[in-house]
């Protein structure tokens, strides 16, 4: 190329390009199942918030519904790594003095094992008005039996 030669650029019309923000007619939401049988609760419940969230999708909008429905089931037999089965502490108060109560993973997975996973996806989701309307997509079951079986969820693995 010599020095007189000039380069033309592609010259590009940058008003036809829009960002794209998905409407909730265009949102056709999946049903995906999940067994969290010997599955790290950690790795289980960052699956669970994406899809949840629809961030796995193309169409997603940040201030839009774009995810799919997730049902959890053998939420009793998920796993936790190092010692955290009895180091990890659950904080809630009553908003009375002196009303502090912990509670160890232990204790809450005997009483009751879905909360555990409930607790963990809810922590990975936007605490807004938003964050609510997906949470209320999370189906969990302590048990290997649902009632979703109707709306065919898929398997999702975790690896």
């Amino acid at each position: 190329m010599g020095k007189s030669e000039k380069i033309e650029f592609m010259k590009v019309d940058t008003q036809s390009f829009r960002t794209y923000s998905a409407k909730a007619a265009d949102i056709t939401p999946k049903w995906w199942i999940i067994d969290a049988e010997d599955v790290v609760l950690g790795k289980l419940a960052t699956k669970a918030a994406t899809v949840l969230r629809g961030k796995h999708k193309p169409q997603f909008t940040p201030h839009a519904d774009t995810g799919d429905f997730i049902v959890v089931v053998n939420a009793e037999k998920v796993k936790l790594t190092g010692n955290k089965v009895l180091d990890k502490q659950y904080f809630r108060h009553s908003h009375y003095p002196g009303g502090e109560k912990f509670e160890n993973v232990r204790e809450v997975l005997q009483k009751k094992p879905e909360q555990v996973i409930e607790r963990a996806v809810w922590g990975m989701l936007p605490h807004n008005n938003l964050g609510r309307s997906i949470y209320k997509k999370l189906k969990v079951y302590a048990g290997p039996t649902h009632p979703h079986s109707a709306q065919n969820p898929q398997e999702l693995k975790i690896s």
